[in-house]
């Protein structure tokens, strides 16, 4: 019987992003049976208010923190540059309207998974503020999906009742932190660590529990 490993994340998650090779290498030595299921959390909701000066300098302080112990990188110009703001739902939207398309070969998953490393780029490397609709759509273009679909899928009921789902299901396992892993295998969940630089640490939590259930 095969095994869903699910990571819930968000694609504006600065630890999410000092994640990234550790999950890499997690994924490039993941057990066969193992299927995977990317579940967007909903960091922030919908807010059009500028960011309190004091949450700039806390999320700044979690960058600083991320980039010495982890070694990501960050471009702190972003917070000059732009018009900060505690909204990460536009972005977790995103990720489901890039599904929506197809480009070459690329469908569904694939496109979400270019969409979450597109948004991560722009918010952490090229200082641009994925909370806004444009910056969104600028992406999607760059990605080669059709600016003008991707917008009004973005801004779909579909889109936000498929959004609602993967939160609500996020908090109905009780994933409150982002990323967060979690193991179905033979009708039962299992939370896994998730340690920020060793991918073993939760292969083998996956190969104890595939070999001893």
């Amino acid at each position: 019987m095969a095994a869903t490993l699910f990571y819930f994340h968000d694609p504006m998650c600065s630890w999410c992003w000092g994640y990234q090779t550790t999950w890499r290498q997690l994924l490039e030595n993941l057990p066969d049976k193992v299927n995977l299921t990317y579940i967007l959390g909903g960091l922030a909701a919908d807010d059009d208010t500028p960011m309190s000066e004091d949450m700039q300098l806390a999320i700044q302080g979690y960058w600083r923190k991320i980039q010495a112990e982890l070694g990501a990188e960050f471009n702190f110009d972003f917070w000059q540059k732009c018009r900060p703001r505690r909204s990460t739902y536009p972005a977790c939207r995103a990720v489901i309207a890039a599904s929506k398309q197809t480009v070459g070969q690329k469908t569904g998953q694939e496109l979400s998974l270019d969409m979450i490393l597109a948004i991560q780029t722009a918010y952490y490397l090229r200082a641009m503020n994925p909370s806004n609709i444009d910056t969104l759509c600028t992406l999607a273009e760059e990605m080669g999906l059709d600016r003008e679909i991707f917008r009004r899928d973005l801004q779909s009921d579909q889109t936000e009742k498929n959004l609602q789902e993967q939160i609500a299901y996020s908090r109905s396992v009780g994933v409150s932190s982002f990323p967060s892993l979690l193991l179905d295998y033979q009708y039962k969940q299992y939370r896994l660590t998730v340690d920020y630089r060793r991918a073993d640490t939760t292969l083998e939590q996956i190969k104890d529990i595939l070999l001893h259930v």
